[in-house]
C-alpha cells in the first residue's frame, strides 16, 4: 500500500480540484436563492476559483520546483481545506467569492505539483499504471461533480459541496506525509514575480469587465495594459514562467489557443443551462444534473477511455480539429430553445459534444508537447493547463452577460430565459467552429509520442 501512497495523495487532490468545478455549477441557484444574489455574483462564485487557479499555475510550479513540491503539495492542500470550510460558512456571496478565490489559490499549489509528483515516483510499468489510474480520476472527476452536487445540495444543502471536502483534503494530506518524498529540481529558476503578478492583474481585470454592466472601460483598459506589462517582463526575463518564443510555433500557438477555446465552448454554459433548469423549469438539483451536465461529461468520459489510445496514435490536427467540430454541433443541437422546451431537449446534443470532448483534451496535451523541445515541457504543460482555466473563466463572464442581457430584454418572463441560454449556445457553437477551423488549418504535424508523465508537469526553468 505505501508503495501507491503518492498515486493516492495525487489522486485525491486532483479528484478535489477537477470536482469543486462542477458540483459547484449545480448549487449555483440555491446560493443565489440563500444570498439573493445576481448573475454577477454567480459568475465570480465559479471565476474567482479559475482565475486565482490559471494566473498562479505557472508560477506555483515554479515555486514548488524551488522549494520543494511534497512541501507545495500539503500547502496547498492545507490551503484548499481553509478555503473550503470558509465557503461552506460564509455569511454572504462576498465572502463566498472570496473563500472561492483562496480554493484557487490552494488549487494551483496542488495542480502545478501532481504531474511531477507521479513522474518522479513512478517508473516502467509503474508509471503507465499511475498515469492510466490518474487520468481516469481525471474523467471521473467531471462526471461525478454534477450529480454529487445535486444529491448534496438537493438533501442536505449546499454549504455541504464545500464540507465534504475536509475529510478528503486530510485523507491526501495523510498519504502525503506518509509516502510522497520531497523533490526540488536542481536549477530551479528565481520565481517570476512581475509576471504573476501582471497576468493575475490582467485576467482579472478583464474577467471583471465582461462580467459587470457598468463602465467596462476603465477595467478593460487596465486589463489590456496588465496584458502588456505582462508580455514586455516575459519577453524581458531571463526566467520567464512563459517562454514567449513558444507561441512563435504557429502549431503551438494554434493548439495553445484551441484549449483556451475548448473550455468556452464546451462548458462556460453550463452555468446558465442550470439556471434555467432549476429556475424555469423547476427541476431540482439532481436533476439539473442528470440533465444540464451529467450526459457530456459520461461521454467524454467513455470515450477517453475506451478510445483515449488509439486516438494518441491519429494526427491531432484530426483528433482536436474534428473533435471542436463535434463541440460545435453539439452545441448547436441544444440551440433552438423555447417556452416549450425540458431538459430532454439538451440530452443529444450534450453526448455529441462530450464525444467532441473526449476526443480533443487528451489529444491537445501530447500535441501541445510534441511542438516544443524536451526541456520546455513542463512550462508547456503548465501553460496548456492555465490558458484551459482562463477560458472557462472568460467564457463564463462572456456568456453570462448574453444570458443576463436577454434576459433583462425579455423582462425575466420565462422564455427570456429560453432566449438566453438559445443565444450562449449559438455563440459557443461558434467559438467551437472558429477554433476547429483553426487547428484544422494551421496544424499539420503528427503529435510524436510523449511520455505521459509530461502532459502537464510544472514549469521547470
Amino acid at each position: 500500500m505505501r508503495k501507491w501512497s503518492t498515486l493516492i495523495a495525487v489522486c485525491l487532490g486532483t479528484f478535489l480540484l477537477l470536482v469543486d468545478v462542477t458540483i459547484v455549477v449545480v448549487a449555483l441557484p440555491a446560493i443565489a436563492g440563500k444570498f439573493g444574489a445576481g448573475y454577477a455574483d454567480l459568475q465570480w462564485v465559479l471565476d474567482g476559483y479559475a482565475l486565482a487557479l490559471a494566473a498562479l499555475l505557472l508560477g506555483a510550479g515554479s515555486l514548488a520546483d524551488r522549494y520543494g513540491r511534497r512541501r507545495a503539495y500539503l500547502a496547498g492542500i492545507g490551503v484548499f481545506a481553509i478555503a473550503s470550510l470558509l465557503c461552506a460558512v460564509a455569511p454572504n456571496e462576498q465572502a463566498l467569492i472570496a473563500a472561492r478565490v483562496l480554493q484557487g489559490v490552494g488549487g494551483a499549489a496542488m495542480f502545478a505539483t501532481t504531474a511531477a509528483l507521479l513522474n518522479l515516483t513512478y517508473h516502467g510499468h509503474d508509471r503507465g499504471v499511475a498515469f492510466g489510474v490518474w487520468g481516469a480520476v481525471n474523467g471521473a472527476a467531471a462526471a461525478a461533480g454534477p450529480l454529487a452536487g445535486g444529491l448534496l445540495t438537493e438533501h442536505l444543502g449546499w454549504r455541504w459541496i464545500f464540507l465534504v471536502n475536509l475529510p478528503v483534503c486530510l485523507a491526501a494530506a495523510w498519504f502525503t506525509i506518509r509516502g510522497v518524498a520531497e523533490s526540488k529540481a536542481r536549477r530551479a529558476g528565481r520565481p517570476d514575480l512581475p509576471g504573476t503578478v501582471s497576468f493575475t492583474v490582467a485576467a482579472g481585470a478583464l474577467t471583471y469587465g465582461l462580467i459587470h454592466s457598468g463602465d467596462r472601460a476603465i477595467p478593460l483598459i487596465a486589463g489590456a495594459l496588465a496584458l502588456v506589462v505582462f508580455l514586455i517582463v516575459e519577453a524581458r526575463s531571463s526566467h520567464p514562467m512563459l517562454d514567449l518564443n513558444l507561441f512563435r510555433r504557429a502549431p503551438f500557438a494554434a493548439l495553445i489557443a484551441a484549449a483556451f477555446l475548448t473550455q468556452a465552448a464546451a462548458f462556460s454554459y453550463l452555468p446558465f443551462t442550470t439556471v434555467w433548469l432549476q429556475q424555469v423549469l423547476g427541476n431540482g438539483p439532481v436533476d439539473a444534473g442528470l440533465y444540464g451536465a451529467l450526459p457530456m461529461a459520461a461521454a467524454a468520459l467513455v470515450v477517453g477511455a475506451a478510445a483515449g489510445r488509439p486516438l494518441q496514435r491519429i494526427a491531432p490536427r484530426w483528433t482536436v480539429g474534428l473533435g471542436l467540430l463535434l463541440i460545435a454541433a453539439g452545441d448547436l443541437m441544444q440551440a433552438g430553445l423555447g417556452a416549450a422546451s425540458t431538459g430532454k431537449d439538451l440530452i443529444a446534443g450534450l453526448i455529441v459534444a462530450g464525444i467532441g470532448v473526449g476526443a480533443v483534451l487528451p489529444s491537445l496535451s501530447s500535441a501541445v508537447l510534441a511542438e516544443v523541445p524536451r526541456e520546455r515541457s513542463g512550462m508547456a504543460g503548465g501553460a496548456l493547463n492555465t490558458f484551459r482555466q482562463l477560458g472557462f473563466a472568460l467564457g463564463v463572464a462572456v456568456f453570462g452577460t448574453i444570458f443576463a442581457d436577454r434576459v433583462s430584454d425579455g423582462h425575466g418572463r420565462p422564455a427570456a430565459f429560453a432566449d438566453g441560454l438559445d443565444a450562449t449556445l449559438t455563440v459557443a457553437a461558434a467559438v467551437a467552429l472558429i477554433a476547429g477551423v483553426l487547428v484544422l488549418a494551421v496544424v499539420r504535424h503528427r503529435a510524436t509520442t510523449t511520455e505521459p508523465a509530461l502532459e502537464t508537469a510544472p514549469a521547470h526553468h
